[in-house]
């Protein structure tokens, strides 16, 4: 039986690589907005931040390494003490022709493995996502099959980063235990349940409790819902025994018809359900602690 953590890492999902820019002013586009957005979220409780780039010219998604480099250099300037977790999802879409399925449509991403750990390699962060998912994403597909993820897999241990792996449905749990098993990933595997995504799996409370329950015990994992669900799913990790993701990747609102005035704001909401339920939160280092990035000091 699960139990509530004594400490609770809060992850903030900064911007994202959604369409999202327009719906919400404060979604932070830029490298500066970026790493401004990450620091207030450290200041309000977060202790890790999952970073995406955007086109400063279009707000859109990007993979343009010098973004990457920008945001962290701004960060580590900055003196944060913030555990930097870069995204190596995008480069992973897929849109079929419409006269020949076999031949890509505009819109599609997909880069080989090298491209998609590029700057994880080159920036070397503590913590970099794997997602362990191939499935139907909005209206397009998501792949990401197994020989890419062990390339990947591969490619971001001999960086000395830890994988969070990123997992949407039961089985691609199972694939990534199995990764685990095989070596390709070092234990203890950090997991991230990513609830509500089309088509994926629901943003419940008993979702959430079966995914977990697919997890070895003392398997560290966080969890979050996208949209409304963000803060329900906050809650329903804590009480499992997980961890928390907020930000304005998942999420647009403070309250209903209430956009939220920042990502500080919705890191806010989350320490004070993490206080709520009888945890605290987890401050950077403890954190580190936590996800085996530093052994406790002697």
């Amino acid at each position: 039986m699960s139990t509530i953590n004594e400490k609770t890492v809060i992850t903030c999902a900064v911007t994202g690589g959604f369409d999202t820019a327009g719906k919400n002013p404060a979604v932070p586009v830029t490298p500066e907005q970026i790493a401004t957005s990450a620091l207030e979220a450290e200041k309000a409780g977060a202790s890790v931040a999952h970073i995406h780039v955007r086109d400063p010219e279009t707000t859109l998604a990007s993979m343009d390494p010098a973004l990457y480099r920008e945001v962290v250099s701004r960060l580590r300037d900055a003196g944060s003490n913030l555990i930097l977790n870069l995204t190596t999802g995008p480069g992973a879409r897929y849109i079929p022709g419409d006269n020949d399925p076999m031949s890509p449509a505009a819109g599609t991403t997909l880069k080989t493995p090298a491209v998609r750990v590029e700057h994880v390699d080159e920036l070397r962060p503590e913590v970099c996502t794997l997602d362990v998912a191939t499935m139907n994403f909005g209206e397009h597909v998501f792949m990401n099959t197994p020989a890419h993820l062990r390339e990947m897999g591969q490619r971001i241990k001999a960086a000395g980063v830890k994988p969070e792996l990123e997992v949407f449905e039961a089985g691609h749990a199972r694939l990534a235990l199995k990764l685990v098993e095989d070596g390709i990933i070092e234990k203890p595997p950090l997991f991230q349940l990513c609830l509500g995504i089309p088509w994926g799996a629901p943003a419940t409370a008993e979702t959430m409790a079966y995914m977990a329950s697919l997890l070895p015990p003392g398997t560290l994992w966080s969890g979050f819902g996208i949209g409304r669900m963000q803060f329900p799913m906050a809650a329903q990790a804590v009480i499992l025994g997980g961890h928390v993701r907020v930000g304005l990747e998942d999420n647009l609102y403070l309250d209903r018809g209430e956009l939220a005035p920042s990502n500080a704001a919705l890191v806010e909401r989350a320490v004070t359900i993490v206080e709520a339920l009888g945890s605290k939160v987890a401050a950077p280092d403890e954190a580190r602690v936590i996800f085996g990035l530093k052994k406790e000091a002697a």
